[in-house]
């Protein structure tokens, strides 16, 4: 049985640099990015605000969605992100608390 997964986009501002990217383990992932070690581009950038993401129940389509999310003009994932988070926020903070939220 196939593990659920996420995709989720990251930013450095308010419609400023993003990076796409899919996890099985959101809080872990959004938290390497955080602390720069996600990926070369992110920490390059600084590119540590999570403003988006969505649950897939199989990581095969989350896979099919983050590569069709990433080949989208920037204002198609603008729009994405802001039906939802029109602020721009980091949603980490409200979904994983700092009470043990890190790993």
């Amino acid at each position: 049985m196939e593990k659920g997964g996420w995709v989720y986009i990251m930013a450095d501002r308010y419609r400023g640099g993003m990076y796409v990217g899919v996890t099985s383990d959101l809080v872990r992932r959004a938290h390497q990015h955080r602390e720069g070690t996600g990926s070369r581009h992110v920490a390059e950038y600084g590119i540590t605000r999570l403003v988006y993401a969505e649950r897939h129940e199989e990581i095969g389509w989350a896979i099919a969605r983050e590569k069709l999310v990433k080949k989208w003009r920037r204002e198609w994932k603008f729009a994405l992100i802001e039906a939802d988070n029109p602020d721009w926020r980091d949603l980490w903070d409200e979904w994983f608390p700092a009470d043990g939220a890190q790993r």
